[in-house]
């Protein structure tokens, strides 16, 4: 009898196996995918490079002419684009994993708008630079992270209060956020709006930086909560009796799931959806059980990057802001979604 199980949990260790693997060959396709569109989007625009020329001018081997178009202009902006979508595919990963709802993602339960709030208060108030809208849209997506963890409390938190109660400070916030743009002076509502619908235009190194020292220290904190957050998929019963103090792990997730989408907001405003379509779009092409963090931030870099280049292309002489792309996408995949749970 003391031999039975041993047929599953070899079944189990081969399911995961293989499950592992095909995660680990998406994330590689998804990479190799980005290298790709990184090169065209390198060398697409009125100074047109060849791909060969890109790489050569990436190896430090290029023109004058090349190393200007492809790494003064074109390349941070690439970049910020990868940054940006990883950061927004981690945290939907980590929320949706969290709600255990597939519409759980920073831009529909409201932390999305609290980055905004936040980033908008700084801006039309005090007038501040980059350093300080991003330290408000920080502290604005935490309060709000806040807010709905305590509104949502009855004896734990449950998935489908959390989203509600996440709708529901959602439209409070965007009330908030028409007020002050209505009431700001002119000059401040333009570089707000520009910012609100989330755009990478005039972004540079200086911008960069900042942006990639806060992932770096992101991504360790995210990834050493994984292996939490998937036992808490399995319910709160089943992860506190596999060890998990629950309530204390869903609020150190809570606070670096909200860390990762409002640094994204801070460095490129808030860029619709994406945090929505690119953990379910990993997961379909995974077809594995968790959250799939790093799948999700490959899926959210190339969504970022392939918008970020239709933006720019599809308007003419004028450039679109990314934000714009990434709305019409995600609000064509919503409404599939919706379809289709029904």
């Amino acid at each position: 009898m003391t031999h039975l199980p041993t047929a599953p949990r070899a079944a189990t260790r081969l399911t995961a196996r293989a499950a592992n693997r095909r995660s680990f060959l998406v994330c590689v396709g998804l990479a190799v995918a980005i290298l790709g569109f990184g090169v065209l989007a390198l060398g697409t625009g009125s100074i047109s490079v060849a791909p060969l020329d890109v790489v050569r001018t990436l190896l430090g081997n290029g023109s004058r002419i090349t190393n200007f178009a492809v790494l003064d202009l074109r390349l941070p902006r690439v970049l910020i684009a990868l940054a940006v979508g990883a950061a927004l595919g981690m945290s939907g990963a980590v929320f949706q994993s969290l709600s255990r709802n597939p519409l759980g993602s920073p831009d529909i339960i409201g932390f999305n708008y609290g980055a905004t709030t936040g980033g908008l208060l700084v801006i039309l108030l005090f007038g501040g630079g980059t350093l300080a809208v991003s330290g408000g849209a920080l502290a604005g997506g935490l309060v709000t992270a806040i807010a709905v963890y305590v509104l949502a409390w009855q004896r734990g938190v449950r998935g489908s209060r959390l989203v509600l109660v996440g709708i529901g400070i959602s439209a409070i916030l965007q009330a908030i956020n028409f007020y002050l743009i209505v009431n700001a002076q002119i000059a401040d509502v333009a570089r707000a709006t520009v910012w609100l619908t989330g755009s990478l235009n005039n972004l540079g190194w200086t911008q960069f930086w900042p942006l990639v020292i806060a992932l770096v220290v992101l991504i360790p904190l995210l990834l050493a909560g994984a292996r939490r957050l998937d036992m808490l998929e399995m319910g709160d019963d089943a992860a506190a009796a596999l060890g998990v103090r629950v309530e204390r792990s869903r609020v150190y997730l809570l606070i670096v799931g909200t860390a990762a989408c409002a640094i994204a907001t801070a460095a490129a405003g808030p860029i619709a959806f994406v945090s929505l379509t690119a953990p379910q779009l990993a997961k379909r092409l995974t077809r594995a059980a968790g959250a799939g963090i790093l799948p999700a931030a490959w899926m959210g870099a190339l969504l970022v990057l392939v918008a970020d280049f239709a933006a720019q292309r599809v308007a003419g002489a004028s450039t679109l802001p990314v934000g714009v792309a990434t709305a019409a996408l995600g609000g064509a995949y919503l409404g599939w979604l919706l379809w289709r749970r029904r």
